[in-house]
């Protein structure tokens, strides 16, 4: 009888580190492992979460977002807004230094000062620049809502540089960074003719950089 009594309990403890018939489905067992998952933080600032709607696969991509807006406005149109400004600013920081260097015959008596140059053209001029601004607008707007293009693809590539897929990825993100360096760029040369009354070049020949 002890003999039996024993065998039996040594049955039972032995049953206890033996695996269980029924396993745990992989849906439960994946949850399990799982468990909580951290947020992914931002590459150009890590003490901010990634944006959300922005991804490594845009020309020009840091995962920079601090105020959110591709939070609230449509992408492809930030994108777009974003290289024409780039493409604006490379053409303005060009246009602040070059009449330093020489200009065409009836421009000869304008004033090297980029923000007295503007009220020299006359309202004639700034009706063109408006007007070609309205034109190109208008296209752009259609071109964004209407169209699968890609952001700030006009067809424009007489060196057809962007025949090789490759290259075409290489020049789209360096066009997005030369455009955010020159938007800064311009917007330094701006605030110093302010304080100036100088252009660029002028005012590091005078060494006037405290003014």
């Amino acid at each position: 009888m002890m003999r039996t009594t024993l065998l039996l309990a040594g049955c039972a403890a032995t049953a206890a580190f033996a695996p269980s018939a029924v396993l745990p489905r992989a849906g439960s067992r994946a949850a399990m492992s799982r468990g909580p998952t951290m947020q992914a933080m931002s590459e150009a600032i890590p003490f901010m979460p990634k944006p959300a709607n922005i991804d490594s696969s845009m020309p020009g991509y840091a995962g920079f977002d601090p105020l959110g807006f591709s939070d609230y406005y449509d992408i492809k149109w930030l994108q777009e807004a974003e290289i024409k400004h780039g493409r604006v600013c490379m053409l303005a920081a060009l246009g602040m230094m070059f009449p330093e260097f020489g200009t065409l015959p009836q421009f000869s008596k304008f004033s090297t000062n980029p923000l007295q140059a503007f009220y020299d053209v006359g309202p004639a001029a700034w009706a063109q620049i408006f007007i070609f601004i309205g034109v190109l607008e208008s296209f752009s707007y259609e071109k964004i809502y209407y169209t699968d293009g890609a952001p700030g693809d006009l067809g424009f590539d007489p060196l057809r540089l962007s025949t090789n897929p490759a290259s075409a990825k290489h020049y789209a993100a360096a066009e997005v960074r030369n455009g955010r360096l020159a938007m800064i760029g311009f917007s330094g040369m701006l605030h110093h003719a302010i304080l100036t009354k100088q252009g660029p070049i002028e005012q590091i020949v005078s060494q006037n950089f405290y003014p």
